[in-house]
């Protein structure tokens, strides 16, 4: 089940999970626009597939059914230069709000990590080969450089499973080399303000599920995921850049659009199939149980804030579509 690094790269922006330990530094990577230097038809082409998807742009929303209110946070979960100002905005909707929704609660995301410390089976190779027997010389030393650029010594990066590692070869290593992995985002942020003010957050999901998510693939369909990402012929850098300046500029549908195109592009016969597969499972499959929870947890009258990965917003299966199904009337905030 082969994917190519973009689809990693927009996952490990879904994951609120800060994996590794590093001093935050200053965000200012930059790079080149990726879009910007399509052919005219082929960009074209994306914008117009974009624009079609149901609640394409807009970051922050407002979901309405009688008196029961719903403030819809699409965020970015690495930390970012508007980290700091989309925070300032969403302090009023905290304040208002009777309950704070994330993926992972704050709470919930440090218990995730001292079951990581008392089992690091569940993000490294415990026991059998390590990657640089499962990838063979050539590609561990292609793989170690790349992961050396972004902060990861090699003795750590022989470690990982597979699929943790395609993960962070799917962040820049600017990105990763400036605050990327240490937490911090947005998603913390809210977390934290919540329970500043006695209302902590809680979780849409429990994270053993997401972990779970992770270990579904075989490891030669993981090991194939790094071989992938390896091939990647750009410039990662310029990725991240193109991501996160689509994410600030409100265009959600887009920067699935733009992942869906690229990895078509470089990811081989079977990566349309293996995009549609990995997009029901890690986006469509969870919204749908998020639905079930916000069902289970919300009376009429509640007043609620949500922060989830932007790209669970738009789309026939988004989170905004989904709650007007359920007879929400919904309405883009400025941000």
């Amino acid at each position: 089940m082969p994917l190519f690094k973009p689809l990693a790269f927009f996952f490990i922006s879904l994951c609120p999970c800060a994996v590794m330990a590093q001093e935050t530094a200053k965000l200012a990577c930059t790079g080149n626009d990726l879009i910007a230097v399509l052919e005219p038809a082929e960009r074209d082409a994306l914008l117009a597939e974009a624009a079609a998807q149901p609640y394409a742009e807009g970051l922050l929303w407002r979901a309405t059914r009688g008196d029961t209110v719903i403030d819809l946070f699409g965020s970015y979960h690495f930390r970012h230069e508007q980290t700091e100002a989309h925070l300032a905005r969403l302090i009023p909707l905290i304040d208002a709000a009777d309950t704070v929704f994330l993926e992972i609660s704050n709470e919930d995301q440090l218990q995730m990590q001292r079951d990581m410390a008392s089992n690091p089976g569940l993000m490294f190779i415990t026991e059998g080969p390590t990657l640089p027997d499962l990838l063979g010389e050539d590609d561990w030393q292609t793989f170690s450089d790349e992961m050396a650029a972004r902060g990861i010594p090699p003795i750590m990066a022989a470690k990982f499973k597979p699929l943790w590692a395609t993960l962070m070869l799917g962040i820049g290593p600017c990105e990763a080399r400036t605050g990327g992995f240490t937490g911090g985002g947005i998603d913390q942020r809210v977390g934290e303000y919540a329970k500043e003010i006695g209302n902590p957050s809680r979780s849409l999901e429990d994270f053993r599920t997401l972990l779970s998510l992770l270990d579904e693939l075989t490891m030669d369909d993981q090991i194939d995921m790094i071989r992938l990402s390896l091939a990647w012929p750009g410039n990662a850098d310029d990725l991240s850049y193109t991501v996160r300046q689509l994410y600030l500029n409100e265009q959600v549908a887009l920067t699935l659009a733009f992942s869906e195109y690229v990895t078509r592009a470089f990811g081989g016969d079977a990566a349309g199939q293996d995009f549609d597969e990995m997009m029901e499972l890690l986006l469509e499959d969870r919204n749908l149980n998020w639905r079930n929870v916000l069902r289970a947890g919300i009376s009429p009258g509640d007043r609620v804030f949500i922060a989830v990965g932007a790209g669970h917003l738009p789309g026939n299966l988004g989170m905004l579509r989904l709650l007007e199904e359920d007879g929400f009337t919904i309405e883009r905030l400025p941000l």
